[in-house]
């Protein structure tokens, strides 16, 4: 099985989220040991952004990695656990809201696809991009 890195890179859906991954030094770290939870938004979610938004993330630095570090839970959370939750403390350090009532929400985010393994973790697909407060 591939890390989450590879995973995301061979589902083709994922370009953006790879190329922020990579341009904020984040790619070791995910192809760590994890496990990690990622909630991966898709390039359709990064489309959905004002117009400029990802190349000024891009140009900066510390607000990328702020914003990528937001998508990441330490851990295996699957599905069947995420729906027992009202939140999760993400690794940049503030919580993300989950509502399983219609589906399961994360903030703003519907979850599209659930439990995409990873040798290092799971990756749920999301169709927004989350943004810390």
């Amino acid at each position: 099985m591939a890390d989450i890195v590879d995973t995301a890179v061979n589902a083709g859906s994922f370009n953006t989220l790879v190329a922020a991954i990579k341009a904020a030094n984040l790619v070791d770290t995910l192809k760590g040991a994890g496990p990690f939870t990622v909630f991966a938004p898709t390039d359709e979610a990064f489309a959905k952004l004002p117009a400029g938004t990802v190349d000024a993330l891009l140009k900066d630095i510390p607000k990328l990695k702020k914003i990528l570090t937001y998508h990441v839970v330490s851990g295996k959370v699957l599905s069947s656990d995420v729906v027992k939750l009202k939140s999760a403390t993400t690794v940049e350090g503030s919580d993300v809201k989950i509502d399983a009532s219609n589906g399961v929400k994360i903030n703003n985010a519907t979850v599209a696809t659930p439990d995409v393994a990873a040798d290092n973790g799971v990756i749920h697909v999301i169709d927004t991009v989350l943004i810390p407060a």
